[in-house]
C-alpha cells in the first residue's frame, strides 16, 4: 500500500480515512418534539386517535341505522335499483342512449375504461417536475375532466330520481297471511302480470297496489281484469273465464276462500 493512502495521520497512530460513525442521535432528547420512539410512543398516539374515530362511527350507527329495504323479490318488476352513491355517475352515464341499449357496451366498458385508463396513464403522460397545477397542463386538465365529469352525473342521478317512490317501493311490510295451497293461488301465481306487480303475497310493490286492502266484490274484480284500471291495462288475463272466475274470487276474499 502506498505511504498514507487512505490513512490519515494522528500523532503517531494511523486511523483509517474512513473510519467513521454514521450520525445517529444517541436518544431522542436531543430533538424535542421532533423526533420520538415509533414503539411505543408514536404507535399509542395512532390507537388512541383510531380508537376514538371507532367510537364516533359506533355512535353513530347505533343513532342512525343503515336504510334497509325489504327482502329483495325477483317477481317484482316494476322494483327500481339504485346502486351506492360512488357508483351514481355510471348508472347515469347507462340513461343516455349513446351509452345504452345496442350501445350498453361503450357505456358500460368503453368510456369507463378510457376515463379510468386516462387518469392511471396521467404520471406517464406527464413527467414534468413542477408540482403547481398550472405548470402541469395535461394533469390537471384530465383530473379536473374527470372529476367535473363525476360531479355532474353523480348530481343528475340525484336530482333525476323519485325518491319518494323509491320509499315506497323498497318500505318494509309484513306479508300477507293468504291461503297458497288452494286452487286460486295457483292460478295468481301463474299470472306472470298478477304476481309481477301486486307481489308473491299480494301485498303490492313499484307495480301494483297491495290486493289484500281491496273492497271491491269479486264481480268488480273481474271487471278491473278485464278491463283494466288506472295504469293496469286491459287484457292481462291468460286463462278460462272459470278461472278467472275463481281468481277474482280468492283477491276478493283477501287470499282467504271460505269454500277452499
Amino acid at each position: 500500500m502506498e505511504r498514507g493512502k487512505g490513512m490519515k495521520f494522528v500523532g503517531d497512530s494511523r486511523v483509517k480515512a474512513n473510519n467513521r460513525k454514521p450520525n445517529i442521535p444517541k436518544d431522542y432528547s436531543e430533538y424535542p418534539g421532533k423526533t420520538e420512539a415509533f414503539w411505543p410512543n408514536f404507535l399509542l398516539k395512532e390507537w388512541m386517535v383510531g380508537a376514538v374515530f371507532l367510537m364516533g362511527y359506533l355512535l353513530i350507527t347505533v343513532a342512525h341505522p343503515a336504510p334497509l329495504e325489504r327482502m329483495a323479490d325477483p317477481t317484482d318488476a316494476g322494483y327500481i335499483p339504485l346502486p351506492d352513491w360512488y357508483f351514481l355517475f355510471l348508472y347515469q352515464l347507462l340513461k343516455y342512449q349513446y351509452a345504452s341499449g345496442d350501445f350498453n357496451v361503450i357505456g358500460t366498458i368503453v368510456m369507463p375504461g378510457l376515463a379510468f385508463g386516462a387518469l392511471l396513464l396521467a404520471p406517464w403522460l406527464d413527467t414534468g417536475k413542477e408540482r403547481r397545477p398550472f405548470r402541469r397542463p395535461i394533469a390537471s386538465s384530465m383530473m379536473m375532466l374527470g372529476f367535473i365529469s363525476i360531479f355532474y352525473l353523480t348530481w343528475e342521478s340525484v336530482d333525476q330520481h323519485d325518491w319518494e317512490a323509491a320509499a315506497e317501493q323498497g318500505a318494509i311490510v309484513e306479508e300477507g297471511d293468504i291461503n297458497t295451497d288452494v286452487e286460486g293461488y295457483a292460478i295468481y301465481s301463474a299470472q306472470a302480470s298478477c304476481i309481477g306487480c301486486h307481489g308473491d303475497t299480494m301485498t303490492g310493490g313499484a307495480g301494483g297496489p297491495s290486493l289484500l286492502d281491496t273492497e271491491k266484490s269479486a264481480e268488480e274484480v273481474m271487471d278491473v281484469i278485464i278491463n283494466g284500471i288506472g295504469s293496469m291495462p286491459a287484457g292481462l288475463f291468460e286463462g278460462s273465464d272459470e278461472e278467472l272466475e275463481i281468481l277474482a274470487e280468492y283477491i276478493a276474499a283477501h287470499g282467504q276462500p271460505e269454500d277452499e
